[in-house]
């Protein structure tokens, strides 16, 4: 299965077998919190959703209730985990956590305030051309891609034909959804994925389709 041009799927399925049904993604974006907008919050422990942030995903849980979800999977991040057990009570899962579903490490810009990287030319080079940099000491888009397509890799073979709700983060979400479309990371800014939203994607052999982005 390829879907995009940036990074490409490897091995299909167990023994080289391919899947031999559609499997639906719903990835959601946890709900808000306080570093939203105004930091960084990449890997720092204690990032908790706010009052606004519980709503909305209490909101997403609704949504996804009758949709056939058989599955839920989450960044071990807090914010993330606090999303996935909303969704969790209502669906009557338990979410599994997936190192793979985690934030960008930002690295040095962990935890600065967008004011603050406003400074650093790094920072602006860095949201024009995703493609060839990477924060300080982080990670790159490309790199997170990968991870991201991987664990897609690994959930299509786990659920051949399933309904799956996935909960990770904004940049990981676009990143997803860029390589669904075949668009190239460099095109990131093109695309917003809001707090508590949902996107979906169907994932088979023959390539992907986005059914929607930031669903309410």
């Amino acid at each position: 299965m390829v879907c995009g041009s940036t990074v490409r799927l490897g091995t299909k399925g167990a023994g080289n077998a391919y899947c031999k049904a559609m499997t639906t993604l719903y990835l959601v974006r946890h709900g808000n919190n306080d570093f939203v907008g105004g930091r960084i919050a990449g890997w720092l422990p204690g990032v908790h959703l706010n009052e606004e942030g519980r709503a909305q995903a209490e909101r997403a849980a609704e949504l996804l209730a009758g949709r056939g979800i058989q599955a839920l999977y989450t960044s071990p991040l807090e914010r993330a985990q606090q999303t996935a057990a909303a969704i969790g009570r209502k669906l009557g899962l338990e979410a599994q956590v997936r190192e793979n579903l985690g934030e960008v490490r930002y690295g040095e810009w962990t935890g600065k305030s967008f004011s603050e990287l406003d400074a650093d030319p790094r920072w602006k080079v860095y949201n024009t051309f995703r493609s060839g940099t990477r924060p300080p000491g982080g990670e790159s888009m490309l790199d997170c891609q990968r991870r991201l397509v991987a664990e897609v890799e690994w959930l299509r073979e786990r659920h051949d034909g399933e309904s799956v709700a996935v909960v990770s983060h904004g940049d990981i979400i676009r990143a997803a959804l860029l390589w669904a479309l075949g668009s190239g990371i460099d095109c990131f800014s093109r695309l917003e994925v809001r707090v508590g939203s949902v996107s979906i994607v169907e994932v088979a052999d023959w390539g992907c389709l986005v059914k929607g982005v930031n669903w309410f």
